[in-house]
């Protein structure tokens, strides 16, 4: 039996030491925003963020997790929308959009680290997200536009203070 913390809400599941996390998502919690493409750590559809860090959910066992708080696509923004969904709209980046889900997880991780990324560092950190659409440009666009929005947030912050 596994007590997990995933989007901030506590979750008791039954699960075999070795289920990867992307399946106790899916199959034992519904939370099926996380994505499910290559299997095997190539392609980054299955990102979430395990304690804010990027990883793959899809080869992470169930037994790594601890204590550790999980966050998934649903949990990323609560009333408003993430400054990388407007950006992503703005930019008009999902084409079929399978992968965006772990695009937009590793693009969150990516700004929550480094909130002022040139190009070398967006394709760094997303390097290990596949798009078979070929929305890359895009994608760089999207990145640099949320790191705008999320300075004017922090703006309008102090502001209100």
């Amino acid at each position: 039996m596994y007590h997990l913390t995933i989007n901030g809400q506590k979750h008791k599941v039954d699960a075999p030491d070795d289920m990867p996390l992307l399946w106790v998502l899916r199959d034992l919690l519904s939370l099926t925003g996380t994505k499910y493409s290559c299997g095997i750590g190539e392609c980054g559809s299955c990102t979430v963020h395990i304690d804010g860090e990027a990883a793959l959910s899809c080869i992470t066992p169930i037994s790594s997790i601890g204590n550790s708080k999980i966050t998934t696509i649903e949990g990323l923004t609560s009333d408003k929308p993430h400054p990388l969904e407007k950006a992503w709209i703005a930019e008009q980046v999902t084409q079929c959009g399978y992968c965006q889900p772990g695009q937009i997880m590793a693009a969150a991780a990516l700004l929550a680290e480094n909130p002022e990324p040139t190009d070398e560092d967006i394709d760094n950190a997303m390097s290990g997200n596949l798009c078979r659409c070929g929305t890359y440009q895009r994608i760089r666009r999207a990145i640099h536009l949320a790191a705008t929005y999320y300075a004017d947030d922090k703006l309008s912050e102090k502001d209100n203070v």
